[in-house]
């Protein structure tokens, strides 16, 4: 297993694509902390389902736009498993308004839990790895959005662009403790959130116009790109931008 021995914490892991990647990790021999804020439920039975199947895990409430919060979220994470080998900054909130009537207050929520959060989160368990001198992953799920505007939706997109740039800065600063830092940017990818609208057969339709594989994606396709860029698969791999978007961009 590729990830055998290993310690993750997931931000909002409780469902969507930090739940898939929870899986996989799981699947791959990783103990695992399923962070949430909101979605209590979907997180602790994520842990039961993944204790059952023979791997280790535990749910952790936190916000990670709340700072002050971090320092419990790795406790949880050493108290259970003593030590932390991987972070995967997941979570993350939308607040769509046109550029005219974007407000401080919708700026200030999107920005400390899309990009502020997982900064301070990233030093936070960074300075664990360094201490123990043992290397480790961080990786930041972002957005094709960190490349491509999208109207009406400026607040996430400058977010996910300031984490494209935060992921080479990290990487650079900490590839002398052997700490790599990566990320993915999915596309369309199918979950519970955008499921009904996904259904709208019109709807669907223009966004598979968009995509040259042809196909709307699923939280395998970046489940499977997390456990490279984490495992020792990915051992050369560092400040990338990993775009899963059947060719969206394109």
């Amino acid at each position: 297993m590729k990830l055998a021995g290993k310690v993750a914490i997931i931000t909002g892991a409780g469902r969507g694509i930090g739940a898939g990647i929870a899986r996989a990790f799981a699947r791959e021999g990783a103990s695992l902390v399923v962070n949430y804020n909101g979605s209590k439920d979907h997180a602790e039975a994520l842990v039961a389902e993944i204790v059952s199947q023979g791997a280790k895990a535990i749910a952790c409430r936190a916000n990670v736009g709340r700072l002050a919060e971090h320092d419990g979220l790795i406790a949880a994470a050493t108290n259970a498993f003593g030590r932390i080998d991987i972070l995967v900054n997941n979570a993350a909130i939308d607040r769509r308004a046109p550029f005219l009537e974007a407000t401080p207050e919708q700026w200030e929520q999107v920005v400390d839990v899309d990009l502020k959060g997982p900064y301070f989160l990233a030093q936070c368990v960074a300075r664990v790895m360094v201490a123990a001198n043992q290397g480790g992953a961080i990786l930041n799920i972002s957005s094709v959005h960190d490349e491509q505007a999208h109207r009406n939706n400026s607040l996430y997109t400058i977010a996910k662009g300031g984490m494209k740039l935060m992921t080479r800065c990290l990487a650079l600063e900490l590839a002398s403790h052997r700490i790599r830092v990566n990320s993915l940017s999915p596309g369309a990818i199918l979950t519970d959130m955008n499921r009904a609208v996904l259904s709208d057969e019109a709807y669907r339709e223009k966004v598979l116009s968009m995509i040259p594989l042809g196909r709307i994606g699923n939280v395998e396709d970046l489940a499977s790109a997390a456990v490279l860029l984490v495992s020792d698969d990915g051992a050369y791999i560092t400040g990338s931008t990993f775009y899963i978007d059947g060719g969206l961009l394109l």
